[in-house]
């Protein structure tokens, strides 16, 4: 995990590049460490084979290390015309095989990598695929918002379980509905558990903390933020006045443009608030969004990498937490059968 809670040492931010600690072990949040013990499976499984595609290879080694495994061999590589080529370099004969990669831009070309991975495992007799989707990005497409539009979370649900995934595992999906496009299991990951234990460590009173919803599509999903974090105090933004020098948390699912919550964070401020945090799973980071999230507004950046964060768009304020432990958890108890849910319970 990139844990920071479980840490001593202060963020060392030289030259505006947030250094993140990596801590080895199986060391779980706390907000789901107790249960999680008592619900042990068995982590010796050798049909058990993780592969990685080419879009988050960071996270893919991450997920291995705290499972105990090492990443299988598989060749990608792309021709000169753009053409996609995959081949696994060991057996996958009557194994279950799980496949990382988030569909993070280019979003296109890492899907396709992902169809023909899951193509190359059927073929090779895998006994079960399971595509791991830390970022579904076509899940925003879940619905018609006007006339002739397409629904592209239906359409690459259809694609994903014609090219032979039997499961798919998937972090923090834009809206719950798009689980219910897929014919196949679904096993649906809430980031939330880690961004928690880590607010749980700083040394925000508790009498001093309100949890903000950019917009009310978001307030059930900081009305159960806020419940974790101490019951705190739960806000949505707009332009009534609340009180005066808090700590403000401002709640997202995805960072891309961030023209919304660096609105509320502007409005907060005005009403008072002395420090605002940003959290968020998914940091898509489209232009201007470093631009608005540097500004000073925000005292804190929080996100994970469920997809990869280049250097060039890393930023004093902005900190990065790992989802690979929660990831390789979620692994092993769906490959033993075991309870996902109570994990996060």
């Amino acid at each position: 995990f990139f844990q920071k809670c479980d840490v001593t040492e202060p963020l060392d931010l030289a030259n505006g590049k947030p250094t993140i600690p990596v801590i080895n072990g199986r060391t779980l949040p706390k907000f789901y460490e107790s249960t999680s013990m008592q619900n042990t499976v068995n982590r010796t499984s050798s049909r058990l084979k993780l592969f990685s595609g080419t879009a988050n290879p960071t996270l893919s080694r991450e997920i291995a290390r705290y499972m105990g495994k090492e990443l299988s061999k598989i060749n990608i590589k792309r021709f000169a015309d753009g053409e996609i080529y995959v081949q696994l370099q060991e057996s996958v004969r009557g194994c279950d095989v799980y496949l990382i990669q988030p569909t993070c831009p280019p979003a296109n070309e890492n899907l396709m990598e992902l169809l023909i991975m899951i193509d190359a495992c059927r073929r090779a007799s895998a006994k079960n695929i399971t595509a791991v989707i830390p970022y579904f990005g076509y899940a925003r497409a879940d619905r018609k918002t006007q006339g002739r539009e397409s629904i592209g979370a239906k359409l690459v649900a259809n694609v994903l379980t014609k090219s032979g995934a039997d499961r798919v595992l998937a972090c923090d999906l834009h809206s719950g509905q798009s689980m219910g496009y897929f014919d196949i299991p679904v096993d649906h990951v809430y980031c939330q558990p880690v961004i928690l234990d880590y607010l749980a460590s700083k040394t925000i009173s508790s009498n001093d903390l309100v949890v903000v919803s950019p917009d009310v599509g978001g307030v059930a999903r900081a009305r159960a933020f806020a419940k974790k974090l101490s019951d705190a105090p739960l806000a949505i933004v707009d332009k009534r006045r609340h009180a005066h020098n808090v700590a403000e948390v401002i709640l997202n699912l995805l960072i891309q443009f961030v023209g919304t919550i660096t609105k509320g964070a502007e409005l907060l401020h005005q009403e008072g608030a002395r420090e605002v945090y940003a959290c968020c799973t998914h940091a898509v980071f489209s232009p201007p969004a470093i631009e608005r999230l540097s500004s000073g507004l925000f005292q804190e950046v929080i996100v994970t990498n469920t997809l990869p964060v280049p250097e060039k768009n890393y930023f004093p304020q902005l900190t990065i937490l790992s989802v690979a432990n929660l990831l390789g958890e979620t692994i092993w108890r769906v490959h033993d059968d075991g309870s996902v849910s109570s994990i996060f319970q």
